[in-house]
């Protein structure tokens, strides 16, 4: 239990009460006389959302300008931790020049469906990488002594009804898909808060679930900081607080602090609970009142960061022929369509939106950069309808120039906080203008605007080259151009899958629920641990991502400890060009009772090979890692036997695979009469003494042949008991067990007839 602070002691109850309900939309309540100073708070997480006039969590009251960095679907493609944190750092400088003492980020929420419309905040389809981005932006934005906000914990993967969802999730699932990330970073990276989610999980909201604030997040995971709700997630303020909940935000008012004090006098809230809260709070407040002065923010070097950023995460899907880069002075003309191009669609909709420092546009990068003639057609309007004009102009500079590179993207209404996409596809006058280009030139390159993925399919063939730029922040647009002309060599790679359909994704049938629940009935196989197991095509693969460079693997090996795995191979980079290549790691469990994924993402590390040389790659894998949620045992275990793992490219890709045999950390399970008779059987000492009990009750039958040991093993060795005409089975129980310890501390010399 967290030690009371001294100041709490001093404090009335209501004084105590009023602590844990925000003041307004963005600070905590101060209590000037005991030196307790408000602490404000701001929306992220790629950009300090600080709001001068009007207060709203949905992105409707502007905010003073901060610099616009990548989404996190963009940065999470650099498989880059020092890259985040350097980012982190920045937005930890920003905060304290605007005088922001705690940064609402990162998302860790898990993309469990392409449809969901803030998966451009968010990292991840793998909980691995979702928790070392995640922890890398934090340790950046809490150097600077600004605290972070880990969001939206947990199961608040889509929004529709998200405010009053309930996300139904198996307990394995839970824990080794959508609490994981959580988990990594609060042991890697102390957060100063966590954020609770507005939905349920299996029925209880989260604001107020004892078992996820409390049971898992303090007991469990140690975790000391302060636990915040989402701004009007909490439905009733005494249960939050009971359940673990430190404040309420934006507050209720004087309603919340009267609720909480009636409680405590009425005896339906312990007051220790109380102090627990607002010591926390105080905690934070003080912890944030000790920053240094607030340092001079350069907006120019947030400019370069957030450029250099989305440079180090495009994906360059497609480049057939070596298309790319292009050749700044060819002599043939250079066709740029799409008003993407001018108008640049850099960042999501909601909470998170920007007031930027300056925003770069594409076309004029391009044309500054090129000594070609450039000519430009909208070619489509934002709002979708197909302009027939604009189409026609567009179709006649493709078909008169030598490249033609074609920006197209998601609309600002299509994807945003506060709704979910209905399609997978780009707007249909973008598809139509993409085609009859397709028909008139074989040079064309697709650069994309986007925070989830988009449907690639149906135009993919038609097109040479394509670079996922995804919402690439405010200098997005002088990136792409260093990227198509080859100043910056592409090194991004996919952090979740692009099917072929929407239909493909696992969570298909079960998203988004019927209004009141959504059931997570797809388990653990999300992403590309669904796509891997049942070996369905995808159309780009997790972790796939093309270079201007090429690279090979060589000369893997694995060393090993009681704790960790060493992976060590030889990366060479076979091409004229300097470039960085994501190395990463999978491993594939033994067959064994759990079920497990075909491969599971278990370390990863980017690496820069000057062109020609080699490196050699090293990445410590821990063992924890390998580990499966057991819900039989309720914690966390190793299959013990022999796991392939594989250095790959992405995870279709593997390069170079070695086996490593690691020991069981499975608990005994405890044998009684309803344990399988495979249970029995799997246990030596359980083996021997079934098969001598049985052979005592008829000679002969401990033995099965083998087209009965199938039928035999899944059943309960009551059931087959009870067929065997035994009647007093409590009686054999206790005689079963006795033979048991007898067993367990005797050497079995026996060889068991299932071997």
């Amino acid at each position: 239990m967290t030690d009371v602070h001294p100041v709490i002691h001093r404090l009335s109850l209501r004084e105590k009460a009023s602590l844990v309900s925000g003041s307004d939309f963005w600070n905590t309540t101060a209590l000037p006389d005991e030196n307790v100073p408000s602490v404000m708070l701001s929306d992220g997480p790629h950009g300090v959302r600080r709001q001068a006039n009007g207060a709203d969590h949905l992105g409707i009251h502007a905010a003073e300008p901060s610099t616009a960095y990548p989404t996190a679907s963009a940065t999470a493609s650099s498989w880059d931790r020092s890259l985040v944190e350097a980012i982190g750092r920045a937005l930890g400088s920003e905060a304290r020049a605007l005088g922001v003492d705690v940064l609402l980020g990162p998302g860790l929420n898990i993309k469990r469906n392409p449809l969901c419309g803030r998966n451009f905040e968010y990292v991840s389809e793998d909980p691995l990488l979702s928790g070392e981005i995640g922890a890398a932006w934090v340790n950046g934005v809490q150097s600077t002594g600004v605290g972070s906000s880990l969001k939206h914990y947990v199961g608040n993967d889509q929004e529709t009804d998200r405010m009053s969802i309930s996300s139904e999730i198996d307990d394995r699932t839970l824990r080794e898909i959508y609490l994981r990330p959580f988990q990594r970073v609060i042991e890697r990276a102390a957060p100063a808060t966590v954020m609770a989610a507005y939905n349920a999980v299996n029925g209880v909201p989260v604001a107020a679930n004892h078992r996820l604030l409390t049971e898992i997040l303090r007991n469990e995971w140690g975790y000391e900081g302060v636990v915040v709700s989402d701004w009007g997630a909490v439905r009733d303020t005494v249960a939050s607080v009971r359940a673990g909940l430190d404040l309420e935000m934006p507050g209720g008012g004087p309603a919340s602090v009267d609720a909480l004090v009636g409680a405590v006098e009425e005896g339906r809230l312990p007051e220790s609970a109380l102090d627990i809260a607002a010591s926390r709070v105080v905690r934070l407040a003080q912890r944030t009142a000790a920053l240094t002065p607030t340092p001079v923010w350069d907006a120019e070097v947030g400019h370069r960061l957030a450029r250099s950023a989305i440079e180090q995460s495009a994906v360059l899907l497609k480049n057939d022929s070596g298309l790319l880069p292009l050749s700044p002075y060819a002599p043939s003309s250079l066709a740029v369509i799409g008003e993407f191009a001018r108008t640049p669609r850099f960042q999501g909709a909601g909470s998170s939106h920007l007031v930027p420092t300056r925003l770069d546009d594409a076309l004029a990068a391009i044309r500054e950069r090129t000594h070609r003639e450039v000519v430009f057609e909208a070619g489509f309007t934002m709002s979708g309808e197909r302009d027939a004009a604009l189409e026609e102009a567009a179709i006649r500079a493709a078909e008169s120039a030598g490249d033609v590179v074609v920006f197209l993207g998601l609309p600002p209404s299509a994807e945003s906080e506060a709704f979910d996409r209905t399609t997978l596809a780009l707007p249909d006058s973008q598809l139509a203008l993409l085609e009859r280009i397709a028909q008139v030139s074989d040079r064309v390159v697709v650069v994309l605007s986007n925070g989830g993925v988009v449907t690639v399919t149906p135009w993919r063939e038609s097109v040479a080259a394509i670079m996922e730029m995804w919402l690439g922040g405010q200098a997005s647009g002088s990136a792409a151009a260093a990227l198509l002309f080859g100043d910056v060599n592409p090194s991004g790679k996919l952090a979740e899958t692009i099917p072929l359909r929407l239909e493909d994704v696992s969570s298909f049938h079960n998203f988004p629920g019927d209004g009141q629940h959504v059931l997570y009935g797809e388990r653990i196989y999300i992403g590309y641990r669904h796509f891997t197991t049942v070996g369905a095509d995808v159309a780009y693969s997790f972790g796939y991502g093309l270079s201007y460079s090429d690279f090979r693997y060589s000369d893997f090996t694995v060393g090993q400890t009681e704790t960790s795995l060493t992976a060590s191979l030889t990366v060479t980079n076979v091409s004229d060009r300097d470039g960085s290549e994501i190395v990463q790691f999978y491993s594939c469990a033994p067959e064994g009772q759990a079920d497990r994924p075909a491969r599971e993402l278990v370390g990863f590390t980017k690496v820069f090979i000057p062109a020609g040389e080699s490196a050699r790659v090293q990445c410590e894998l821990d063992l924890s890692d390998f580990e499966y949620w057991s819900a039989r045992h309720h914690s966390w275990v190793r299959t013990g036997g022999d796991y392939v793992l594989a250095a790959a490219a992405s995870s279709e890709d593997l390069r170079a695979e070695a086996t490593v045999t690691l020991t069981s950390t499975e608990p005994s399970v405890a044998l009684t009469l309803d344990s399988k008779m495979g249970e029995w059987f799997a246990d030596p000492a359980g083996a021997f003494v079934l098969e001598s009990f049985l052979s005592e009750m008829s000679p002969g039958g401990g033995d099965f042949d083998e087209a009965t040991l199938p039928l035999v093993l899944p059943m309960p060795l009551r059931t087959i008991l009870g067929m065997s005409g035994v009647a007093d089975l409590d009686d054999l129980e206790s005689l079963l067990h006795r033979r048991l310890a007898e067993a367990r501390t005797a050497p079995l010399r026996t060889e068991h007839m299932h071997e």
